[in-house]
């Protein structure tokens, strides 16, 4: 089906909400009358911009025809002025509309769960996965949203091991989710009396947070332990086991959460963490290879394996998907001012995907 065929069917499809809108019948069923709104309201700027694209193409057409078979010389400089206008307006807005024509992801408004881990290098791998964390949390700041630390477990360096990064924000996912995979690392680690620059490599997985309805977990399915608090909090956290560990039998899955005063509070932080991986399995299978998405993400954590390079030496940072190169600019993005990697990710996608339906 070409796009003019999807667009028309699109069109006559929002008529049909209009019409089932303006019929008093429907007002008897407010849950039916709000599905009808909310479609009909999403479907409205593809439509409005579709309606604007044919007026203007039938102008395209008259002034071509115009062009051609006007005996005035003046009219025929003028459609030709007309054409020159219309032609760019008319090309930019056919690629809009093949833009908004894209399926959209159903999870791109959700919340996020963002884990990274130490992969290939120690300690320096390790200092390498707080970098990042600090990158995000700084990102979800500016963007205006609530970054909140889920679980931690730090390494002798100082740095971490492994790390739950929780992020609030409409739209959070849409924005991080071209994040997962493996960041490799180029610099001279602060141990290294030599000078030599060492190449290490922290993974990240990106997750949208679902609610409990999405996931159902069966209470039977799940071991909880407790234990003692290795963390900051005085002598409460001394006496009281307020940690807590939570394996998830069927799977395997095991989730540590020690940062809350209470033991119900880091219970249910283990739960969210815990359906947010069963969510990404339950996608992953749902495209036929079990755990696949979050296993591309996060590779194997080798130094060969990476999706962004941020070079020390060179003050560089280049992802190697899309190309992208910014240079003099590493501080910065390590202090989370990544939105143009964001989008240029996001920009990237989109012409992958305009790629594959025109190829379809």
């Amino acid at each position: 089906m070409s796009v003019w065929d999807k667009l028309m069917e699109v069109e006559a499809r929002f008529q049909r909400l209009e019409a089932e809108m303006g019929d008093p019948g429907i007002a008897s069923d407010a849950h039916r009358y709000a599905q009808v709104a909310r479609t009909h309201s999403e479907l409205q700027p593809l439509v409005g911009l579709y309606r604007q694209f044919d007026d203007l193409r039938q102008q395209l057409d008259e002034a071509r025809s115009l062009q051609r078979e006007d005996p005035d010389p003046d009219v025929r400089e003028m459609a030709t002025e007309e054409i020159r206008e219309l032609e760019p307006r008319l090309a930019s807005m056919e690629v809009d509309l093949k833009r908004l024509l894209l399926p959209k992801d159903p999870h791109d408004e959700k919340d996020v769960m963002v884990e990274i881990r130490a992969g290939t290098g120690g300690d320096e791998a390790a200092l390498f996965a707080g970098d990042l964390l600090r990158m995000y949390t700084r990102y979800a700041e500016r963007q205006g949203w609530k970054p909140e630390l889920m679980t931690a477990s730090t390494s002798p360096s100082g740095g971490y091991k492994e790390v739950v990064l929780n992020i609030k924000g409409k739209g959070a996912f849409s924005h991080l989710k071209f994040e997962g995979g493996p960041h490799r690392v180029q610099r001279v680690p602060v141990t290294e009396s030599g000078g030599r620059i060492h190449t290490s490599v922290a993974t990240v997985a990106v997750m949208p947070e679902v609610e409990e309805v999405e996931v159902q977990i069966n209470p039977s399915d799940l071991m909880w332990d407790t234990f003692l608090s290795a963390g900051a909090g005085g002598q409460n956290v001394q006496k009281n086991e307020t940690a807590v560990r939570l394996t998830h039998k069927p799977t395997g899955m095991v989730l540590t959460c020690q940062d809350e005063r209470s033991q119900l509070q880091n219970r249910e932080k283990a739960l969210r963490m815990l359906r947010a991986r069963l969510y990404d399995m339950m996608r992953a299978e749902q495209d036929r290879e079990v755990g696949a998405v979050r296993k591309a993400q996060v590779a194997s954590g080798d130094r060969s394996d990476k999706i962004r390079t941020y070079n020390f030496q060179q003050n560089r940072v280049s992802d190697h998907r899309n190309g992208l190169t910014l240079i003099n600019r590493l501080d910065t993005i390590l202090d989370g001012d990544i939105a143009d990697i964001v989008e240029s990710l996001r920009t990237w996608d989109e012409a992958a995907r305009l790629a594959g339906e025109e190829d379809a």
